[in-house]
Parts: C-alpha cells; structure tokens; sequence
C-alpha cells in the first residue's frame, strides 16, 4: 500500500474509534513500527490528526464521537467485558450505571439477573431494565442530553448524593498515559465524582481504544476506582499508573 493511501486508511481508523495505537497499525498494515511513527508525525504535522505517545486520536479533544458511532465500535468487545462484569454481581445487588455505551452493554448483561435495586442517569439503560418487572430502577432527575440519553447538571449530583449503593458501574471517555481519567463534558465529570463517592466498589468499564485518547476535562486519578474491566492489556504507562493505584485489572 502506498503511503497517502495508508494516511487515508489512519485517518478514517482514527474517526471511526477515536483512538488508534501504533501497535495496532503496525498489526494493520504488516509494516514496521518506524513506518507509522513517521505517517502518524506527518498526519499531525498537516493537523490531520492528534498525536499522542503510543497512538494518534482526532485532532479536537473538546467533542466525542456520536452515541450511534460509539455503539457499534467495538460492540463484541463491550460485550465480553459487560458478562465479565455481570458474571461478579450478585442477585440482589444495588448499584449504579453509567452513562456510555460500554455501561450500558452491562445493563443488557444483567438481564438474567434477579432482585437488583439499579439507579441511573442514563435514560437507555432505565428503559432496557425497566422490562424486569423485579428489578427496581430509580431514574435521576436533571438536564437530558438529547444525543445519548444522559442526566446531567446539578440536580442529578444532588439526586445521586443520597445513595450509598454495592456498586458503581462507570464509563469513560479516555485516559491518559499518566492514568489521569478524562471526559468531554465537565457536567459529566461531576456526575461521575458523585457516582464514585455514593458507590462501595467503583468499576470502570472501557474498551482498549480509549487507552491514550484525548479529552478536555479531568476526571482524576485512576486510583479512584476499584477495578477496570477492559478486552487488551493497557500500554505500559498506563500499566503501571493502574499497579501504582492498586486497581484491581481484568482483561476480557
């Protein structure tokens, strides 16, 4: 393949996941990993693209891929992470989830279970979990994003601060090599906080494509959380930011 059509190829790869490493190019094209560093500089030279240590992502941070586009990326993927997730809660079990469609893709996993007690501000996992007529779903009040369903604003933090659930199911929209957990919105970002601090075991949920992806606003640190469910083993720098915070790694 030539190089403008291999550039072609990165780019379109980077708007359809948002992320891209250089170990999955390499794998890609079959070509050498010195080949991609130099097509990944000059795509960010041209701003083409953003590069980051290990990869490249889309030159803007400020705004995430479309829910329906997110929804179909590696859907195989969030699924074996979601019954990975499922399969250690138990009947009975209170919790929260997310919005993202990796958390939701845990909702559906959920399904086969009984008794669970589930508050969420994300509108698609209370109308998936609503047909079990035994779980009960509490749906936080706030601003509804029309693009993916999600509650936010002031009003969902203050709703989501009176609870003290077993579980706490997050998504996420990158993270940094440092293991600094990062979103696009901060309305998101605070939400999340909330989530983390009214949950007895925080688990984040995420796909590989979300290693050394870019966004605007700063979660926190990832020894925040309890665990991380994800389909590859981290980069790693990122790797070692989990060890370092003690979180617990699944790979599924």
């Amino acid at each position: 393949m030539k190089q403008t059509q291999r550039h072609d190829v990165i780019i379109e790869l980077v708007k359809r996941q948002g992320y891209v490493s250089t170990e999955e190019l390499v794998e890609y094209f079959a070509v050498s990993p010195q080949t991609i560093r130099r097509d990944l500089n000059e795509l960010a030279e041209q701003n083409r693209i953003q590069r980051h240590h290990g990869g490249a992502a889309l030159p803007s941070s400020a705004e995430n891929t479309a829910w329906h586009d997110r929804k179909m990326m590696y859907s195989a993927e969030k699924a074996r992470i979601a019954q990975k997730v499922a399969a250690q809660i138990p009947d009975g079990s209170t919790l929260f989830i997310d919005i993202g469609t990796t958390p939701e893709a845990v909702a559906h996993a959920l399904l086969n279970h009984n008794q669970l007690q589930v508050v969420t501000n994300n509108l698609n996992v209370a109308i998936l979990l609503m047909a079990k007529p035994d779980f009960r779903v509490i749906i936080a009040g706030g601003d509804v994003r029309s693009r993916d369903g999600g509650i936010i604003g002031e009003a969902t933090m203050d709703f989501i601060s009176q609870f003290r659930l077993d579980y706490g199911i997050l998504g996420i929209s990158g993270i940094d090599m440092d293991g600094a957990l990062l979103e696009f919105d901060y309305h998101e970002v605070r939400t999340k906080r909330a989530i983390i601090e009214s949950s007895r075991n925080v688990i984040l949920v995420t796909d590989h494509s979300k290693f050394g992806r870019s966004a605007m606003v700063n979660l926190g640190s990832i020894d925040m959380l309890d665990s991380l469910y994800t389909d590859k083993k981290p980069p790693e720098a990122v790797l070692k930011a989990i060890t370092q915070g003690d979180v617990q790694l699944v790979l599924c």
